[in-house]
């Protein structure tokens, strides 16, 4: 089998959930070509699971101070560009598109009439979840910004629906620092973090940001550029994260049994409904702006909830290759055994989701 994998880059989670199936993919020499769009090229880092990718300029949204920046946004897009890309994208080679949340890949298999899967935290949404804040414009964007003819979503729950829990690597070594707190909070501006953390004198904050060209040590704050090795260290090490709420990070967070606190990015009813989740699953404490007596409330508290998600993405890849995409019981079933919850959150599920 011969398949296209196509991936937003906008955020690093997307490349993440990619780079876990990329490696199976590659363990079972299995034949997949990387398209990924959102970002420019040289603000890609530690690629070389994807081989001999491919990039494009694609559609993704600016930000400014935390928040949406619409006119900027539409500032940037250019449409005939994105046209091109689709129109001169030949599939002919592929028998599948996997698609996580990317739009040339996605639309170029709807005019071509191939296979096409969205497997994305975004398809989540396009079926019957909790959420928060979603405008008739978010619903428009989820349906039409990359659509697929089929759609797995991924979740931390699959609420009945039509959704597999996230992939996580495993985290080896987890000996937390009580006061070491991870930070990344890449839409908002490097000076507000620094003014939001200036006080907290008795914690060793770890801040990654895209802003960030050369690490530096500012007292009790360490500014770090981008990197997957850094960043999973201080991830393992740390006793809590201070994040928006995208939901990869969160994801490992969660499954590393560390605190969150969650600000989510304004505008992003995506953003808006993982923190809406996670707190009603009294799994993160939530900020809506960055908030001094927020983060010193929840530095104070020791409280944490670990799950259990599965690390082997084979089953979702043994789907793939079946080609019966219609049918995802058993995949559905195989993967939702492996998840283990806290017991208060599994007491919440089963009072107020499932029922």
């Amino acid at each position: 089998m011969k398949i296209l994998y196509g991936v937003q880059g906008t955020g690093n989670g997307h490349i993440s959930r990619a780079r876990i199936m990329a490696k199976r993919f590659n363990e079972l020499n299995i034949d997949v070509d990387f398209i990924f769009s959102g970002r420019p090229a040289d603000k890609f880092f530690d690629m070389e699971v994807f081989g001999d990718y491919k990039v494009f300029q694609g559609m993704s949204f600016c930000y400014k101070d935390g928040q949406v920046d619409i006119i900027a946004t539409l500032k940037q897009l250019q449409f005939s560009q994105l046209r091109a890309d689709i129109k001169s994208l030949d599939l002919s080679k592929y028998d599948v598109v996997l698609n996580d949340f990317e739009p040339i890949t996605a639309w170029a298999a709807k005019k071509q009439n191939k296979p096409s899967i969205s497997i994305s935290h975004q398809a989540a949404f396009l079926q019957d979840i909790p959420t928060q804040g979603a405008k008739w414009s978010d619903r428009k964007i989820l349906k039409y910004f990359a659509p697929c003819e089929f759609n797995l979503g991924v979740h931390w729950y699959h609420f009945g629906a039509n959704i597999i829990p996230p992939f996580i690597d495993s985290a080896g070594s987890l000996n937390a620092v009580d006061n070491k707190i991870l930070v990344y909070l890449p839409f908002e501006s490097i000076q507000q973090i620094k003014l939001l953390l200036a006080d907290f004198c008795d914690f060793e904050f770890y801040c990654y940001h895209p802003d960030i060209e050369e690490n530096s040590d500012e007292e009790h704050i360490h500014l770090r550029k981008l990197s997957k090795t850094g960043f999973k260290t201080d991830l393992t090490q740390c006793s809590g994260i201070i994040a928006n709420a995208g939901f990869e990070l969160s994801s490992e967070a969660l499954c590393f049994g560390k605190r969150i606190l969650l600000k989510p990015l304004t505008g992003q009813f995506e953003q808006a409904s993982n923190a809406y989740t996670l707190e009603m699953l009294g799994l993160a404490n939530v900020m809506n702006r960055l908030d001094f007596e927020a983060v010193e409330q929840w530095l104070e508290q020791s409280r944490a909830g670990q799950v259990i998600f599965p690390d082997n993405p084979q089953p979702l890849i043994n789907w793939i290759l079946a080609g019966d995409y219609q049918n995802t019981s058993a995949l559905l079933a195989e993967l939702w055994q492996q998840v283990s919850f806290p017991e208060p959150v599994k007491r919440i599920l089963e009072r107020d989701i499932a029922a």
